[in-house]
């Protein structure tokens, strides 16, 4: 029966890292590039989000509420530059574990997916679900959407740092 060796499993893993980040990566570039391509519709979802206009409108929460066009429009053109720098990064990133450059591949992929599990978890789920009350709107809630992808992203990561080479034993 034939047992895998440390070098096999290790390149299991790197071909894991690189593919999955590869995954992220095209999934980035897709989602800044529809929302750059069809500004308009997720526009009107990040406007929804800040005027919190199809919450409950509880007086005790509206006070957090964004209803400038300008503001909301700043907000958004900030989040599609977040994700296409995200997207960039992680293309970067696929180019290095294609390249065999393990060490920067990691660091890079490190970088991009920390990028897009801070706009999926800080800015989405915390800010877009609990500060703007996302939660309470049955039209404008992307909060199932935004926890898939911030939990793969995770996985992902995960997969990244596990596949780094151990330190061998010194042997004597």
């Amino acid at each position: 029966m034939a047992t895998s060796t440390p070098s096999t499993q290790r390149g299991t893993l790197t071909l894991a890292a690189a593919l999955l980040t590869a995954t992220i990566a095209l999934y980035m570039a897709l989602v800044a590039f529809g929302n750059i391509t069809d500004f308009g519709t997720n526009q009107q979802f990040v406007r929804h989000v800040l005027a919190m206009d199809t919450t409950f409108k509880d007086e005790d929460l509206m006070w957090r509420a964004v209803t400038s066009r300008g503001l909301q429009d700043a907000a958004y053109v900030g989040i599609i530059v977040w994700e296409t720098a995200a997207a960039l990064v992680l293309i970067y990133g696929s180019w290095l574990w294609a390249r065999r450059d393990d060490l920067r591949a990691r660091r890079m992929s490190t970088y991009g997916l920390l990028m897009v599990m801070l706009l999926f978890g800080a800015g989405f789920i915390a800010i877009g679900g609990e500060w703007f009350s996302m939660w309470q709107s049955e039209d404008w809630n992307g909060l199932d959407a935004a926890t898939r992808i911030f939990l793969f992203s995770g996985v992902v990561l995960i997969v990244n740092q596990v596949s780094a080479p151990r330190a061998q034993p010194p042997t004597s």
